[in-house]
């Protein structure tokens, strides 16, 4: 039997990942990692778990949309093998994990410091600290008292370049899963990112392609209100949205990216402004899939949808939610 982590695909939940893997080989157990997102995790679960007596969940947001099927199916799973959930984005209104799945859950620092934390209780060798530590830098949640706390036992500037080759290489290999696969394995050894030389490669070129970015972002934002988006940038639609924010002047920047029959999107906002309450609120209003932090969130909204979209994200944006 076999045990299968399913995380998602950034700096955050590859750290988790890769300290679930290093635990779990220490203890002689045969890991499968797979790569998942909100939207996908119930079709993910059901494909790749069938032969697994463990089930990793690790930084994915349950959508809103589709929690009334994964809640069951974490029960059935749970039924059959042991399922541990770590993550801290807020959860649907309402959601209560089934009884058998541990559930281990904070929104007060990044999945990789939730998850260090738990396998430090089980005998996880502290020195993975700095594994965990990439992803709390990565997902920008790097001033809480752990990651302070620890700190102080790295070099602070060298814990930095090293978060920043590995969120940068990430960046640059959004869908290629087999690389990432390799990442975990070089950081389950609590291999340093810049001796994984591929990474550092990726890492270098995303630097060049994320300038590029910005200065397309400053040439093709629009704006709708309070609301400043881009469409189909060439890069990351994270940055991007940071950048739509800050050169079209909104309270929330938005990257839009054309798949098919629907837009994928990333939002930033400024503080004070609670992307997930919102974006929640209009996936039961309109049927889209969107959640995340209250600064940092993704959605998936139907073509014809996008106009209503950003019209009723600004009209909530006005009542100041």
């Amino acid at each position: 039997m076999v045990c299968t982590i399913v995380a998602h695909g950034d700096s955050d939940g590859v750290a988790s990942a890769s300290l679930f893997k290093a635990f779990l080989e220490g203890n002689k157990r045969e890991v499968r990692v797979v790569f998942s997102h909100p939207v996908g995790l119930y079709q993910d679960l059901r494909e790749y778990t069938e032969d697994s007596d463990c089930v990793v969940i690790a930084d994915i947001a349950l959508d809103e949309l589709r929690v009334a099927d994964v809640v069951p199916l974490l029960g059935e799973l749970a039924g059959r093998a042991s399922v541990t959930y770590v993550d801290h984005h807020p959860p649907p209104e309402g959601f209560k994990p089934p009884g058998r799945v541990m559930w281990v859950h904070d929104t007060c620092c990044s999945t990789s410091e939730l998850a260090f934390r738990y396998l430090s209780t089980l005998g996880l060798d502290p020195e993975y600290s700095r594994v965990a530590l990439y992803g709390a830098i990565g997902d920008y949640l790097d001033e809480t008292p752990w990651v302070r706390q620890e700190l102080l036992r790295w070099d602070r500037r060298s814990v930095y370049l090293e978060a920043g080759i590995l969120v940068q290489g990430l960046e640059g290999s959004r869908r290629d899963h087999d690389f990432k696969r390799r990442v975990v394995e070089h950081l389950s050894r609590n291999s340093l990112p810049s001796t994984m030389a591929e990474l550092v490669e990726r890492a270098l070129r995303q630097a060049f392609e994320d300038e590029n970015l910005r200065i397309w972002v400053r040439g093709n934002v629009r704006r709708l209100g309070r609301v400043s988006y881009v469409v189909n940038p060439p890069g990351s639609v994270g940055r991007a949205a940071t950048y739509a924010r800050v050169y079209g002047g909104g309270r929330v920047g938005v990257a839009i990216e054309e798949r098919r029959d629907t837009y994928v999107m990333s939002l930033r906002a400024e503080p004070g402004v609670d992307l997930n309450r919102i974006l929640r609120e209009l996936s039961r209003v309109l049927g889209i899939s969107g959640g995340g932090h209250p600064q940092a969130a993704g959605a998936r909204v139907r073509k014809e949808l996008l106009e209503t979209f950003l019209e009723e994200l600004d009209r909530r944006l006005n009542q100041g939610l």
